[in-house]
């Protein structure tokens, strides 16, 4: 099937609406760089394909040729729709931005999208992407990329969304580095003895920091 899709596209042949259906979603993974790039975008609104299965870089790459050919529809609701199938190669500010459309995003299309424009998602705009879907992201928190994601989100932020999500960024809490005195073989007889003299004072300031935090 690779042969014959780079035979077709050798003699000159255009990928249009017509060679994408016949290539369809079972081929449309064995599309290299230089014949994804070939394709005039309005022939992706007679095809049916979907570049679930194919490599990230495929992903994006039809995404962009998507973009280019709903774009007359991207302030109507049938927009999601259409760009659906090809989501999973959406940068992150494209996502913010359909965050503000009130897709409804179900949670299958949520887990499948770039990880790295997942991660930069920030609770709210997670929580405009999935609508009425949002309490089935609770069920995924232990699962990647949602609980990559979570770990990156503060934990008062996740608490707003009221779904119970937990494994998040904690605030107020301080860090203390415990001090190394030296060893009594090695250190001179001052240096030790001073040592044990600030040691309670040490640790009445570390007992009444605990019980601050």
């Amino acid at each position: 099937a690779s042969a014959a899709i780079k035979r077709y596209v050798g003699l000159g042949h255009a990928l249009n609406a017509t060679a994408l259906s016949a290539i369809g979603t079972r081929y449309v993974c064995l599309l290299n760089t230089t014949e994804l790039k070939a394709i005039d975008p309005p022939s992706l609104k007679l095809a049916s394909l979907d570049p679930s299965a194919c490599s990230q870089e495929t992903k994006n790459l039809l995404y962009q040729k998507a973009k280019v050919a709903f774009s007359d529809q991207h302030h109507l609701p049938a927009y999601y729709e259409l760009i659906l199938p090809y989501l999973g190669g959406a940068p992150a500010a494209d996502l913010q931005a359909l965050s503000k459309d009130n897709v409804n995003m179900n949670l299958t299309t949520f887990v499948t999208l770039r990880r790295d424009s997942l991660l930069h998602l920030t609770p709210r705009e997670v929580q405009g992407l999935l609508g009425l879907n949002l309490p089935e992201l609770a069920q995924w928190q232990y699962q990647a990329p949602v609980r990559d994601w979570i770990r990156l989100q503060k934990q008062s932020e996740l608490d707003k969304l009221h779904i119970g999500l937990t494994g998040g960024t904690q605030e107020g809490y301080i860090n203390l580095v415990t001090p190394k005195f030296p060893a009594v073989s090695s250190a001179p007889l001052g240096t030790v003895a001073m040592a044990f003299h600030l040691l309670p004072a040490l640790l009445l300031s570390f007992l009444m920091m605990s019980i601050l935090s």
